[in-house]
């Protein structure tokens, strides 16, 4: 299979150029040639099959060829030693948690991949590759593990000062060995134009080899599909539901777009909410048909926390520019923060679950669609970090004490190690360049 760019100004590559490229270089994002389907037949035998089996049949559809096949089962079953546990809420709401793994966010699912595949393309060619993220909270963590110690990388993350949680802060900068973090004073989508404006560069392109672990990068969008497989085949063999809609925390709209491909690859999805904060641009666009970007606000959703959203140039080529067409699968709904802390709290009250600030959201946004559209489908709300994570913001709604697990806090004691940079893209050129004196 081959992918070529969004803007269709650069020769289609293979999955592991795009993969060591992260952006295309006309500032485009790598889409395949052709999503690969499941017939009934092939979704039949994974019925009973568990989370590993499900994510390499899907990887192989992308990857074919590119990996020998026991090399890439290996890699696959390194990546997902943890449970992806679907809860019950009322026995037509389910939470998957996708939070079970190394850091306790759902970005775990794609980093951990990309990690590893970035590792196994760059020893191939023997390059040093220096991957460039910028967080608004989990993706950084998430990144640092899975590249942490991984040979022929260096990551440099880039989060916005006082932006993020001191949990998710303390997890980006404290992993060290061949993980550096720069802390940027802006929001998010300056430091997404940093990470950007570097790709495009020539000078710093020519200087380095520069590849992306945001989810502008394919290979890590890719399994991000994998737990909405699952999700779907689990509440068949579980509770024989079938066609369930999907209520998706969303920010920078890469989880979504994971949907979209899960959705067309066969993987029997109703419907998608787009679920988002007071940052509402791509809701508004789907009410409205105009796509207006406005500057980030701060919510309790800090994550979520993206005025002007990459993956939604994704979204446009995947439904051909149409407003409509994306409408009949997506509905947008926007939570505020206050409609979030009423669901913490009634979430603990009702069934004795808690809920972080994005899950919040995302349940809140499925029950508003249920309300308008009348609907009866079984929904599932994509539960994306471990409710410790916020612990400042769940004890402000609950008016209780949050344990924190070990793993989390005991990064707490670590000394924080980053390097404060202006939202310049000269700094963050000055940076790069300084790792090779």
């Amino acid at each position: 299979m081959i992918y070529f760019s969004t803007s269709k100004a650069s020769t289609p590559v293979s999955i592991k150029r795009a993969t060591l490229e992260g952006l295309a270089p006309d500032g485009g994002l790598y889409v395949p040639s052709e999503i690969p389907t499941f017939s009934s037949g092939e979704l039949s035998l994974l019925e009973s099959a568990g989370f590993s089996d499900i994510a390499l049949a899907i990887a192989k559809k992308f990857i074919e060829g590119e990996i020998p096949p026991d090399i890439l089962q290996d890699l696959v079953a390194s990546c997902y030693d943890f449970p992806t546990p679907i809860i019950s809420l009322d026995g037509s709401t389910f939470v998957e948690e996708l939070f079970h793994g190394p850091t306790l966010a759902f970005k775990d699912y794609g980093a951990r991949f990309l990690g590893r595949l970035t590792g196994r393309f760059a020893a191939e060619d023997h390059r040093l590759i220096t991957v460039l993220v910028a967080t608004s909270g989990d993706t950084g963590s998430a990144v640092a593990s899975g590249f942490h110690g991984i040979a022929n990388t260096r990551v440099v993350i880039l989060y916005p000062s006082g932006k993020v949680s001191r949990l998710q802060e303390q997890q980006l900068t404290t992993a060290g060995g061949n993980v550096h973090a720069l802390e940027v004073r802006g929001d998010f989508d300056d430091c997404q134009r940093l990470v950007k404006e570097a790709f495009v560069d020539p000078e710093l392109r020519m200087r380095h080899t520069l590849t992306s672990a945001n989810s502008i990068n394919i290979a890590r969008l890719i399994p991000q599909s994998f737990y909405y497989a699952w999700a779907t085949l689990e509440l068949k063999r579980q509770y024989g539901l079938e066609k369930p809609l999907f209520s998706v925390p969303s920010g920078n709209y890469g989880n979504l777009t994971a949907g979209v491909l899960a959705r067309r690859m066969g993987f029997p999805i109703g419907h998608f909410i787009a679920a988002s904060n007071t940052n509402d641009s791509v809701t508004r666009y789907l009410e409205e048909g105009r796509y207006e970007p406005r500057p980030t606000r701060r919510t309790l959703s800090t994550a979520m926390d993206v005025g002007n959203p990459s993956n939604f140039a994704r979204l446009r080529h995947f439904y051909g520019d149409s407003r409509e067409a994306m409408a009949a699968d997506i509905t947008g709904i926007s939570i505020t923060d206050k409609e979030t802390m009423e669901t913490i709290r009634n979430s603990r009250e009702r069934f004795d679950y808690l809920m972080d600030p994005h899950t919040a959201v995302g349940f809140a946004a499925l029950e508003k669609y249920r309300m308008k559209s009348g609907s009866s489908s079984p929904g599932v709300v994509l539960s994306t970090a471990h409710p410790a994570k916020f612990r400042e913001a769940m004890q402000d709604a609950l008016q209780e004490e949050v344990d924190v697990p070990e793993r989390l806090a005991s990064c707490l004691n670590l000394k924080k190690e980053s390097t404060l940079i202006n939202p310049d893209f000269r700094d963050l050129s000055s940076f790069l360049n300084g790792l090779d004196t």
